[in-house]
């Protein structure tokens, strides 16, 4: 027998019927056993990586006076914005289960060709970065055709292209020369700040927008009668944002110079809002546009997003493009941190650590999982590791042993989670 409602506005529903329940409330206990129930699942995130740069402060920290000070804070935000802007591009082909071994020496020709248009041909610094961007964004297009169209693994496309592009600077510069990189906003964005006024304005506009943002959801939300996050939840996220934006900001405003009574250096750098910049928008790309629904789609599974109408080739190419577009972001930001670019830019390490703070910030290396915001922690986590030991007065192989130790303990986890979450049929 079917038992009816005695609510008024549901008259005639049963019930055993599904119509409420997206109006069932969700508490603050439902959140964190949800949330419980992902981590024991699997899908820890970005959590470890928060964890590990949270264990990392703490121990250089206790070992080294000088680590927490204003001066090696803005340093180490100066340090990460490279690795993590090149993350972030690199985010991208991972979602898709690709890998780019290029994006590192695609920085290196596109920061090498800004650099060329500036001082030969008296570009403006605009009109320099913009064609070095768009030489990323057709190294990026060349290895998207190649993968998606022809078939040919990323691995072998992307081992040619980092073969090749390495000849492309040292032809335009020549075996041990090098090209100042001293144009006064490329060069500044590492060594110049925001000025204080304008630091504050801008920090607190992010909490403020965050949090208008975060409260007209909850209240849209809630009055349509969906799945919402609790109220207490909501305004815990935006206290967090606000004490990490707020504090953070209060800290870099400081005077940090060596000698404070003789000259002033205050101020967030310029390449943090360029790397915020970024983070927001790639987030909303990922997050709220179908396009970041369909490589999810196509990372998950490739198969099943073509049957669903989902141009799979396309997806594929535009990872690529993007990945070698913010490939040449990097490449700039790269540049203005040392003041010139030679022929071994974007070389060495730099594509190992961007791949390794991508994965260590919780992206993962068999597709379908990973943030914007992954790229920015693990980053982080990468260039605390030679900030810190570089205070301590370590041998260089402690670095990279600290450092490969750190990935291989991420891709361990990565491959567990993995595991775990396909046991639970996730």
């Amino acid at each position: 027998m079917t038992v009816q409602s005695t609510d008024p506005g549901t008259q005639g529903v049963a019930d055993s019927d599904f119509s409420g329940d997206n109006r069932q409330s969700v508490t603050v206990r439902d959140s964190v056993a949800a949330y419980l129930n992902r981590l024991r699942g699997g899908d820890m995130g970005s959590l470890p990586a928060i964890l590990g740069l949270i264990v990392l402060f703490a121990v250089f920290a206790t070992l080294h006076d000088k680590f927490l000070t204003t001066y090696n804070m803005a340093n180490l935000v100066i340090q990460a914005a490279s690795i993590c802007v090149l993350a972030m591009g690199l985010v991208f082909v991972l979602l898709l289960g690709e890998i780019d071994l290029s994006a590192g020496v695609a920085g290196g020709v596109c920061a090498t060709i800004t650099a060329k248009t500036m001082l030969e041909y008296g570009w403006e610094w605009w009109l320099g970065a913009l064609a070095g961007i768009v030489v990323g964004a057709l190294i990026g297009l060349a290895i998207g055709v190649l993968v998606s169209m022809l078939g040919i693994p990323s691995f072998v496309v992307t081992l040619a292209f980092f073969l090749a592009l390495q000849a492309v600077p040292l032809k335009i510069i020549g075996s041990g020369g090098s090209l100042r990189y001293d144009d006064t906003v490329l060069r500044g964005l590492s060594i110049k700040n925001v000025p204080v006024t304008a630091g504050w304005i801008a920090a607190v506009v992010i909490v403020v927008g965050f949090a208008a943002l975060a409260l007209w959801r909850y209240r849209t939300r809630s009055a349509r009668g969906l799945v919402h996050q609790p109220l207490p939840i909501v305004l815990v996220q935006i206290s967090v944002l606000g004490v990490i934006v707020l504090g953070l900001t209060a800290l870099l405003n400081e005077n940090r110079a060596p000698n404070p009574l003789l000259f002033n250096i205050s101020g967030v750098p310029w390449v943090a809002p360029v790397v915020i910049a970024l983070l927001m928008f790639w987030t909303f790309v990922l997050g709220r546009t179908r396009f970041g629904r369909h490589l999810y789609a196509v990372g998950g599974n490739a198969e099943a997003a073509r049957r669903a109408g989902i141009n799979v080739t396309g997806m594929k190419v535009a990872a690529f493009v993007i990945c070698s577009s913010m490939a040449a972001v990097s490449g700039l930001l790269l540049a203005s941190y040392t003041g010139k670019v030679s022929p071994g830019s974007g070389g060495g390490n730099v594509l190992l650590y961007a791949v390794g703070a991508a994965v260590i910030g919780g992206t993962s290396l068999f597709g379908g999982r990973g943030r914007a915001m992954d790229a920015v922690v693990g980053g982080l986590v990468i260039a605390t590791i030679p900030n810190g030991l570089g205070l301590l007065n370590q041998a260089s192989y402690i670095n990279y042993l600290v450092t490969g130790g750190v990935l291989l303990l991420a891709a361990s986890v990565d491959a567990i989670s993995r595991r775990r979450r396909s046991s639970a049929g996730v």
